[in-house]
């Protein structure tokens, strides 16, 4: 099984993500939980040029593209090797961001997003998605570090890319998931474990 969980920062993607993976291996699954962009040299290099390296100037194709590119290299090195061989993969975002940070809010053409990450993938998409949903104000409060090239792109634009994972959810593929994530991590924890075993009975 291949589960995305999404987001804006600040949604608790990383603490969510490492529950349901101790939940999962619980059950006896094989798990392997990954980043998008990252989780492969190539990856984790374009994620430093992405959020980090403000002296390299990115035009919002540009950007779209850099973060296709380290998606279909996680794809065939990493997440359809491990699904092959049977494991359940976990990934800190997917194609769906990318949809909604550079189409939504970033103003390039939506359809033609899902359409180069089709690309991308060759076809791979979750078989279930997950969006943590919370208001980017509250977001911002619960970071514990500075922000990276993106977040400070400011409250209004993490506006459009909350209403973005609404609005395009439903073409991530597979079971979608919109889960308040102004409540307790337990809570959270609760329904999304809900959905995933629900998935797997």
């Amino acid at each position: 099984m291949f589960i995305s969980l999404d987001g804006i920062d600040g949604a608790g993607k990383s603490t969510q993500i490492d529950l349901l993976r101790q939940h999962l291996v619980a059950k006896g699954a094989s798990v392997e939980c990954f980043r998008d962009p990252g989780s492969t040299k190539l990856g984790e290099a374009v994620r430093e040029i992405l959020l980090h390296r403000e002296d390299i100037p990115l035009s919002n194709t540009s950007e779209m593209l850099l973060y296709m590119a380290a998606r279909a290299q996680l794809v065939s090195e990493q997440l359809r090797p491990a699904l092959d061989a049977g494991t359940t993969v976990v990934c800190d975002r997917f194609l769906l961001a990318n949809v909604v940070y550079q189409g939504v809010a970033g103003g390039l053409n939506i359809d033609d997003l899902w359409a180069v990450g089709f690309c991308a993938t060759g076809g791979l998409s979750p078989d279930a998605t997950i969006v943590l949903d919370i208001d980017p104000e509250v977001a911002v409060k619960r970071l514990q570090r500075g922000p990276d090239r993106l977040e400070k792109r400011g409250l209004e634009y993490f506006r459009l890319v909350r209403n973005g994972f609404l609005e395009q959810i439903s073409r991530a593929g597979g079971q979608v998931m919109v889960v308040n994530a102004d409540q307790s991590i337990e809570q959270i924890h609760r329904q999304i474990v809900e959905f995933i075993d629900l998935l797997l009975s």
